[in-house]
Parts: structure tokens; sequence; C-alpha cells
């Protein structure tokens, strides 16, 4: 099979050996695999795999495609049925290796392409928001950086969920297409002045958090799950203690197996149904053959994108 590997900053496309399932396992012939910004990290030696992972230098961690092999015990998923997935690495190639509990099947109403740029983005963003930070029906749910993959994940599952969604868009050129999605969207500057709000999704990083604080109603929760824009910041705990505030702090790649199949199944039940339903959408900013790799990789360094850039395969 052929490969995308990322060593010393640089991107490979090589020639790999042909993986075997094991037990409970499930091979994989990719369709599609979204970038994200843990591919971007990976790249640059900033984010490895879980250890002990297989080809941990193969990067991707969300995939979809058809299932062309089952290990010992994987019995759920036949051949020739669509499948997605979040992967720990390796998504990038032409064959992967699926732990068949983290594998969904792909509903009726997605392409290939379009499910590869799903398991990552409205995972994340459907634990952090409702696993996480518990968003309820009428409560208002403020996202930050909305016009990335999880942001506009996030977005669509709030208004879904029956809360009123306000989000943040930098680029002015974006702003009518997330707002669509379901959002008041407004400028980042002076956000804080637009709550309060219950629930604030942080996509940014640590320049943001005074300000979430400001904004936070009594009770409010804010979950951080990006830091691009920084990592440290200095909390007013009187504020915190005042407002009976929570702030949070989610990863996926780190977690046990267990705790990424129940991921998985919450996505089944919670998400899916909404795309049968034509409630959610995966906006696509381009796609790439896997051979373009790295044109893939620097258009979405370049920022200012709109949803998923995916290659295909």
């Amino acid at each position: 099979m052929r490969a995308v590997a990322a060593r010393d900053g640089e991107l490979f496309v090589e020639q790999r050996p042909d993986p075997v399932p094991g037990p409970g396992e499930v091979l994989v012939k990719v369709h599609a695999a979204g970038l994200n910004g843990a591919d971007m990290a990976q790249r640059r030696g900033l984010y490895p795999p879980p250890p002990g992972t297989a080809n941990p230098d193969v990067l991707g961690m969300e995939l979809a495609g058809e299932v062309v092999a089952n290990g010992e015990a994987a019995m759920l998923h036949q051949p020739g049925q669509w499948v997605m997935a979040i992967v720990a690495t390796g998504a990038q190639a032409e064959l992967a290796l699926v732990p068949e509990s983290l594998l969904m099947r792909v509903p009726a109403s997605l392409d290939l392409i379009a499910a590869g740029g799903v398991p990552e983005v409205f995972t994340t963003a459907h634990d952090a928001v409702f696993t996480q930070a518990g968003l309820r029906a009428g409560e208002r749910l403020l996202v930050h950086g909305a016009a990335g993959g999880v942001g506009c994940a996030a977005v669509q599952l709030g208004r879904a969920a029956g809360a009123q969604v306000t989000a943040t868009v930098r680029n002015e050129a974006h702003r009518a297409a997330v707002a669509a999605l379901g959002a008041t969207v407004i400028a980042p500057e002076g956000f804080e002045d637009a709550g309060p709000f219950d629930v604030i999704l942080e996509l940014v990083g640590a320049p943001n958090l005074p300000g979430n604080l400001q904004a936070l109603d009594t009770g409010g929760r804010i979950v951080v799950i990006g830091v691009g824009a920084g990592a440290e910041a200095e909390v007013n705990l009187g504020v915190l203690m005042r407002k009976r505030a929570r702030i949070l702090a989610s990863t996926l790649r780190a977690r046990p197996l267990e705790q990424k199949a129940q991921t998985a199944r919450a996505l089944e039940r919670d998400v899916l149904p909404l795309f049968e339903s034509g409630e959610l959408s995966v906006p696509i900013a381009a796609t790439y053959p896997f051979e373009r790799a790295a044109e893939a990789y620097d258009h979405f360094a370049a920022g200012g994108k709109l949803g998923k850039i995916i290659l295909t395969f």
C-alpha cells in the first residue's frame, strides 16, 4: 500500500507493507481521510501517537472506506460495507487497520468523501459540548473559531439540540456560511459583550480565557479543546468562584480504547441519525488526491478555510 508519512517535518508518499488484521481488527480500504490540526502537530513532531502504535509516522486520525477483511472475532462489519472511524494514526493510507469497536457505518445520506470528514470533528464536538459540558436545550452556546471543522460541527450540533448558538469567525468571507449552519456570527473582538453564555467551546486558546470568564453566565462551563493561539493564561479565581463556573478540557487521542469506543457509540446514537434526517452536513473546503498531500497540508496551514480538507484515495 501507499501511505502519507512524516519525518523531520517533511511529508513522503511511500510504499508500505499491506497490514494484516489481528484479533478484533478490521482492514479498511480507505477512500477518504480528513486533515485535522492534530495531523499538523504530528507532522512537526509535537503530537506523537500513543506508545506502541504501528507505523507511528503514517499520518491521519479519521477515515471512511470499505471493509476488505476481518481479523479473528471481528464479526460486526462484513467485507463491502462502508464504514468510518477515528484511529490513533495511519488513516492517510490506502489500507488501514481499525479496532472493530471504533467502526461506525456510513449513513446512507453521506458519500465516502464527506464521511471522511465526520469522525474526528463530530466526535470531538459532541464529546466536548454534550458529554463534558452538558449543553441542554434552551441554553446559550458560544463557539470560538467556528469556521474550522470542529467549529462547524459544534454549531450544527448545538442548533439541533435546541441551543442558541453564537459563533466567532475572524474571516468575514466565511461568516455568512457559518450563519447558515445555525449560528449568530460575530467577530472575535468584543465577543464578551454578546454574552452571557452557558457553555463556551474554546478552539482558539489562552488569549480568549479572560473574556470567556467575563462572558460566562452563572453556573456556566468553558470547555477547552484547542490551544493553537497559546496554552498559558491567567485565571481570575474570584470570578470563577462568584459565577460557580467550571473550566473543562479534553483530548481524544490518548484515551483508552474502551473510552474511544464509548464516543463512537454516542455518535451512532445521537449524531448519525441527524445526518440521515438532513439536519447535519459536512462543509468541505477542498479535496486533494493523496499524492498531493503536501499541497493539502499547505492549504490547511495557510488558514482561512471553511470546513474540512480531505485526502482522497
